[in-house]
């Protein structure tokens, strides 16, 4: 992982590619990859669409090693969602091939002349960009589809789907899983958009004939991914919690706990709660031949993913994750599982994010457009999201656009991107994240319902501003860290409570590199990377009070604690005070 590609696709003649080595970049992998190029080469005030813009497309530091968890990757560039940085990461197959061949990073940059669709074919002996016009407004399992019947069986794919080619906000980049389908997604930001102003639909990647990266130290890092997943397995939510009832092991707990939105943000719990939760999702899988247990890609063990079926047991989607079910479910009033995997797999397939799409719909329903709890309302607005209708362009543009059309008061966004599903009312460390990220409105960036909710890393009441600061900052500098080494977040529940799990983590850093990684060298590359995207939005215009909550959740009380967010401005504004 030595190498950088780079695609000129307004180069004179049509698209070229040139390889250099790392440069300054060196040391850098998945977000701080993305972000360091972001920052360093894109101009703060361009327009997100237009050719100064690029697409960084980069695999974590331990990607295409042996490493458990290690298949998260990384795509950055300047949001036309926020207006500001972004990475949004996926897992699948794509990180751990694009390091097997050797790709710190794909920098697509420039913007065709014309309207020509281009696919890329990565593998050992190079690269070839071919214009494909009959892949346009495909959706993305068809793509996938017949990528399969032109490569061959062994390939993976990043792709868009018309929802990227329409240049949506709320549009998506898919990457397809162990069974090469186009299920997971980097959905937030809008960087399918990205992709689609860059007129590429797919990059296939071919890693036949390469082979897995070999650690610095072999023996060492044998070692420590043996105690790594060791931690993993006997820690009670990677271990039994998220394999068993996948991400979705959250709807009873969030609804129970009063943090879950409901209705667009107008309750903390959900009466049909438990017809969607985690536990009937599973057993209703396993009834239909379905896995509940299953990874996203080679060599993760927490299997947090699992298949659904539909009625005839036939495959439908992947296992839909918590916050698509909390989305397209409580937030809209919406307690039919089948519902929920329908509009999942519509997603996917047109290719925007199910958080951005939920939380718009929930907007458009608060409305009039549709009552909440109708399914079938929510489903033909996705469909004309696909279609690129009058009405699906405004939903597709995501619930900020929406709410400015509609005339609603009560929309749930920081910095022009949803919320996920906890209200932060009622899970205050979360509101503290979703303020003062660089990303906007992101759950992952500063995941403090470890400590708020589950208890996981300590404790703090989730219903008090005490301690909501100190705990956000230390999760947004640990994510950005992790988020750098191609390792699921949800590798946070082990290290935080084990030590000894953290060390494990550490000691594969260090002996897959051949350099000494510690714990306060970790939190010097989160504190970085936090910097880098920080310093760009502020060069973007970006002002400390944007690093705010809408009022609404200051002044609206949330049953049924009958809580506001009350975390001061000013606190806010101390959060990356180190």
């Amino acid at each position: 992982m030595d190498k950088i590609l780079r695609i000129d696709m307004g180069s004179s003649g049509g698209p070229k590619c040139t390889v250099s080595d790392l440069g300054g970049y060196a040391g850098f992998g998945g977000r701080a990859m993305t972000s360091a190029i972001v920052a360093q080469e894109v101009p703060p005030l361009c327009h997100p669409l237009g050719a100064e813009n690029k697409l960084v497309i980069a695999p974590g530091l331990l990607s295409g090693t042996i490493a458990a968890m290690s298949g998260r990757l990384s795509i950055g560039c300047k949001s036309p969602l926020t207006g500001g940085i972004k990475e949004s990461n996926a897992g699948g197959q794509p990180a751990q091939v694009l390091a097997r061949l050797g790709y710190a990073a794909i920098v697509i940059e420039g913007k065709p002349a014309g309207d020509d669709l281009y696919k890329i074919l990565i593998h050992k002996d190079g690269v070839a960009i071919t214009a494909d016009n009959s892949l346009k407004m495909m959706l993305n399992y068809d793509l996938v589809a017949k990528m399969k019947q032109e490569f061959g069986e062994k390939i993976c794919c990043i792709s868009i789907g018309p929802a990227g080619e329409m240049k949506m906000n709320a549009a998506s980049i898919a990457c397809t899983d162990m069974e090469q389908r186009p299920t997971r997604h980097c959905g937030r930001g809008g960087v399918g958009a990205v992709m689609g102003a860059k007129g590429v639909k797919a990059i296939v990647l071919d890693d036949t004939g390469m082979p897995v990266r070999t650690p610095r130290d072999p023996e060492k890092f044998r070692d420590a991914n043996k105690r790594f997943v060791e931690g993993l397995m006997k820690h009670p939510v990677t271990g039994q919690g998220l394999p068993t009832y996948g991400t979705n092991v959250l709807t009873n707990i969030m609804s129970e706990a009063g943090g879950y939105p409901t209705f667009n943000f107008q309750q903390g719990s959900f009466d049909g709660a438990s017809k969607i939760s985690g536990e009937t999702l599973a057993e209703l899988e396993k009834k239909r031949g379905a896995n509940p247990t299953h990874g996203c890609h080679r060599g993760c063990v927490i299997r947090c993913s699992g298949t659904y079926n539909d009625k005839n047991g036939n495959f439908l989607t992947k296992q839909p994750e918590y916050e698509t079910v909390w989305s397209h479910g409580g937030n809209c009033g919406i307690d039919d599982l089948d519902a929920i995997a329908m509009l999942d797999f519509l997603d996917d397939n047109i290719g925007v994010d199910t958080i951005e799409m939920g939380a718009t719909i929930g907007v458009a329903m608060e409305a009039g457009i549709a009552k909440f709890g109708d399914a079938e309302a929510a489903i033909a607005m996705v469909k004309e999201v696909g279609q690129g209708t009058y009405l699906g362009r405004i939903l597709g543009g995501g619930a900020a656009v929406a709410g400015k059309v509609f005339g609603v008061e009560r929309v749930p966004v920081v910095k022009g991107q949803a919320m996920p599903a906890y209200d932060p009312r009622a899970v205050k460390g979360i509101g503290v994240t979703y303020a003062t990220s660089p990303m906007g409105a992101d759950h992952t960036a500063g995941y403090a319902v470890t400590a708020n909710i589950l208890k996981v890393g300590g404790y703090v009441d989730p219903l008090k501003s005490d301690g909501q600061i100190e705990l956000s900052r230390d999760l947004q500098i640990a994510t950005a860290a992790v988020d750098s080494t191609g390792m699921c977040i949800f590798i946070a529940f082990a290290i935080l409570d084990q030590p000894e799990t953290f060390q494990s983590l550490l000691d594969m850093l260090s002996a897959c590199h051949g350099v000494s990684i510690t714990a306060d060298g970790v939190v010097d590359l989160g504190k970085n990377v936090l910097s880098m995207e920080r310093d760009f939005n502020a060069r973007a215009g970006f002002t400390k009070d944007h690093d705010r909550l809408p009022r609404f959740f200051s002044t609206e009380k949330l049953a049924p604690h009958q809580v506001t967010f009350d975390v001061k401005d000013e606190d806010l504004d101390r959060v990356f005070n180190w």
